[in-house]
């Protein structure tokens, strides 16, 4: 598996995956609406084909994993991208690699924790905040679980 930095010639790939993905281009966390389609990320690919895609913003000395996720799941696809934007993140001098997922995402919760990060903040009830800017935002989600609270995930790389 290649790990890369989202190319130009990736752009309208990365626009139909966040499509398949999260139903749009725009993801909501904590009340507040994100336009994904010019983040930068990185993209997982196997025998030419993309397979996953990781974008993310970076503001300051901090960086969120604003979107996740893998065209096929449990081939180390998540594993890989992650691990790409810890290496960016390194490099750069970030101190705080973070996001934020729904209490529904029970695959992924244990993935973040697997892969080294902590929980470190529960928003209960938080998914109606974004429900007003992304009303389509699921009321049952993974295995018929109610998506009501929000759940932020991080790992400080400093001080």
């Amino acid at each position: 598996m290649l790990v890369r930095p989202l190319g130009d010639d990736d752009w309208s790939w990365k626009n139909e995956s966040l499509l398949r993905a999260w139903g749009s281009s725009s993801v909501a966390r904590m009340g507040e609406l994100i336009d994904t389609a010019d983040l930068p990320g990185f993209v997982a690919v196997v025998d030419e084909q993309r397979v996953g895609l990781l974008s993310y913003d970076r503001q300051g000395d901090e960086m969120e994993i604003v979107t996740l996720h893998a065209e096929r799941e449990g081939g180390g696809v998540g594993r890989a991208l992650m691990d790409a934007a810890f290496a960016h993140a390194q490099q750069r001098a970030v101190r705080r690699l973070w996001l934020v997922t729904t209490n529904d995402n029970v695959r992924a919760i244990g993935f973040y924790q697997r892969w080294g990060m902590n929980l470190v903040a529960f928003v209960a009830d938080g998914v109606a905040d974004s429900r007003r800017v992304k009303p389509d935002i699921p009321t049952v989600g993974h295995d018929g679980i109610p998506v009501r609270h929000e759940l932020v995930f991080e790992l400080c790389l400093g001080p």
